[in-house]
């Protein structure tokens, strides 16, 4: 293997999924990487590129065909995401909108939902986001305090939402919202919302400047008594938390798949670097401390893709559960942080330039941790598999 990103090199993937990655690979790397410099100034991606991806069959790649999406599989959605990885773009947020918004829809929604939805969103004619996190609710799903009062057979919704992906673009977002603050727990009151563009009293606050990320927008969302019919309902009532505790798992899985492919891009790039770069008259490849940390990135690398490959190949039999998905979120995108700051060390000082991409990829992976659930979380959903949520028998 020349390259950790070489295709065809991996036994979870067969040649059909290979055909599939040389597209991928061709849409992103003229579609998506000539943009970014322009992407990384506005703080958010142009319709023009969500269009093209809908035509490259890029979306709704895992969404079954029979509800309009294109029919693969799991391991078809992991190569898009490794494959926007290495152009080393934080932005759109395809798997977002592809691998969390969608399963929503089309496991959860209507008939009428389906069918009016999802031909845009694969399509790429509409974009998507869900909002969960409040300002005073995070990690914790079961704080929040957007609520939708029932009026009638209609629902009055209010509140507030931040740090939200694709909020700025989004046509379409999925909204947490409480629906019974008289429920046993706050888990048995939440229910799923579907808002549109347009509908009164829905705001965009503002497109939030970020570390990193900055291909991607990132926004504040504010619901402002918006009146919603029954069929904005999204599944049941006061199923929402259920839902969210179904799917978050593949989020997390996600997560992971971008950060490990992530680290292979890192690695690569570093490569070619102290192969060309001199110091002392000589590479400093040839140097024997970076030879050493060359070798121990590549054994930690190598330990995470047998990890994740497997995890990909459980989740796609349905066999991933949440302690495992908890792990494949939280180790990569540690490893990922520590990768980035080793690399940004093997390039000395251009590792510091913002032109140099290295920089991109060292910001961008800060937040990999702190999203789709903090490390810190993962590490008590594992724990709690291992001694039982520390309850006495």
């Amino acid at each position: 293997m020349q390259s950790l990103m070489d295709i065809g090199s991996r036994d979870i993937f067969d040649t059909e999924h290979d055909a599939f990655r040389e597209t991928a690979r061709k849409f992103f790397q003229k579609e998506v990487a000539p943009k970014m410099a322009d992407w990384e100034k506005t703080g958010y991606s142009d319709r023009d590129t969500w269009l093209a991806a809908g035509e490259y069959g890029i979306l709704g790649v895992a969404t079954p065909a029979e509800v309009g999406g294109i029919g693969g599989s799991y391991l078809h959605a992991a190569i898009c995401m490794e494959e926007q990885s290495y152009v080393n773009s934080s932005g759109p947020a395809f798997s977002l909108h592809s691998d969390i918004v969608l399963p929503y829809i089309y496991k959860y929604g209507s008939k009428e939902q389906i069918e009016r939805l999802i031909p845009d969103l694969v399509s790429g004619k509409k974009i998507s986001a869900i909002a969960m996190t409040e300002p005073e609710a995070g990690s914790d799903l079961q704080g929040i305090k957007t609520f939708a009062k029932k009026d009638g057979s209609d629902y009055i919704l209010n509140g507030s939402k931040v740090y939200i992906t694709n909020g700025w673009n989004a046509d379409l977002v999925i909204v947490v919202a409480v629906t019974n603050r008289e429920a046993k727990s706050p888990a048995h009151g939440i229910s799923l919302f579907l808002v549109e563009e347009g509908m009164p009293g829905f705001k965009k606050g503002w497109l939030m400047k970020k570390m990193g990320l900055h291909c991607s927008d990132t926004a504040g969302l504010f619901f402002e008594d918006i009146r919603l019919p029954a069929s904005a309902l999204l599944g049941e009532e006061n199923k929402g938390f259920y839902y969210l505790m179904n799917e978050l798992p593949q989020e997390r899985l996600n997560i992971g798949v971008h950060a490990l492919a992530h680290c292979e891009w890192a690695f690569e790039e570093t490569r070619n670097f102290v192969t060309q770069r001199k110091a002392f008259g000589k590479t400093i490849a040839q140097l024997q401390t970076v030879q050493h940390g060359l070798a121990e990135l590549k054994t930690e690398i190598a330990v995470g893709r047998a990890f994740i490959d497997q995890c990909i190949s459980l989740h796609a039999k349905n066999q991933l559960d949440s302690g495992m998905a908890s792990m494949s979120k939280y180790w990569p995108t540690d490893l990922e942080n520590r990768v980035a700051y080793k690399c940004v060390q093997m390039h000395g000082g251009a590792g510091y330039l913002w032109d140099t991409p290295i920089a991109k990829m060292y910001v961008d992976a800060r937040v990999q941790p702190i999203y789709g659930g903090s490390n810190e979380i993962m590490k008590e959903l594992i724990a709690r598999q291992i001694v039982g949520g520390g309850k006495k028998k």
